[in-house]
């Protein structure tokens, strides 16, 4: 896994402030092979928000804590919540693929 512990803590943190303090964070993609370099960091996140408006919410508050924190990041953030009406293939791969945070 190519994240720093602090990256990790940053982003379990900021997870669970922003989408609750039962939220589960997976990284996928390349950031999970050891042998690649760069590339964006590709965040699963699952919650019991079930508002579709206060996941999105959650999400920018999210992705600006991150930011502040570890600085100018490409971050890619899947957010599955109870309800969700379309569910691509992604969140499929980034659950058997991820590695939980």
């Amino acid at each position: 896994m190519r994240l720093s512990d602090e990256q990790r803590l940053v982003i379990k943190d900021a997870a669970r402030a922003c989408f609750g303090a039962d939220a589960a964070v997976r990284l996928f993609g390349s950031r999970t092979d050891d042998s690649k370099r760069g590339g964006d960091i590709d965040l699963l996140i699952n919650t019991s928000l079930a508002d579709p408006d206060a996941v999105a919410r959650a999400e920018i508050a999210f992705k600006v804590q991150v930011q502040r924190a570890l600085g100018e990041q490409r971050i890619d953030v899947l957010v599955d919540y109870p309800g969700r009406r379309v569910r691509p293939p992604i969140f499929a791969i980034a659950e058997q693929t991820g590695i939980r945070l």
